[in-house]
């Protein structure tokens, strides 16, 4: 079963849901998940609690438990962005190369695009080749704000 609830935060809505493995998807916005039921769970509750922290710069690391779902690849992805050090960013092909794969920068675009579970999985931390921050689904008003967050 899969549960879900929304929070305001510092950068708007964040919808999160937990199915009994944990954190399967923190999405910007208020988000009714389909075949999910509206229930604060003990796993959302700590992963509200410690986004908070996050926001207030009192977190650098989570220990929510996490349950994506993707391909292989993207799995692999999104265990190398939690990886990349708090305040630190990487270019795509960074993140390529440490995923098994230098030549897949695009591939890794496309996994960020499709990271469920949105701020703890820190794609937030990937930017382009020459520095610049690029796309981000939250937008780069959000990105510029973790960013800052950060340092």
């Amino acid at each position: 079963m899969i549960n879900y609830y929304f929070y305001e935060t510092i950068i708007g809505y964040l919808t999160i849901s937990a199915d009994e493995q944990g954190i399967t998807d923190v999405s910007f916005g208020k988000r009714n998940p389909v075949h999910a039921v509206c229930e604060e769970t003990p796993v959302i509750k700590q992963a509200v609690s410690e986004l908070q922290e996050y926001f207030e710069g009192r977190r650098r690391e989570f220990t929510v438990p996490l349950h994506p779902q993707g391909t292989d690849f993207q799995l692999r992805v999104w265990q190398v962005l939690r990886t990349i050090p708090y305040g630190k960013t990487w270019s795509y092909k960074q993140v390529a190369t440490a995923a098994g794969n230098p030549n897949a920068s695009r591939a890794v675009g496309m996994a960020n695009n499709r990271n469920p579970i949105a701020i703890i999985i820190p794609c937030h931390r990937v930017i382009g080749a020459n520095g610049r921050l690029v796309g981000y689904a939250g937008g780069l008003d959000v990105k510029e704000k973790l960013l800052e967050i950060e340092q």
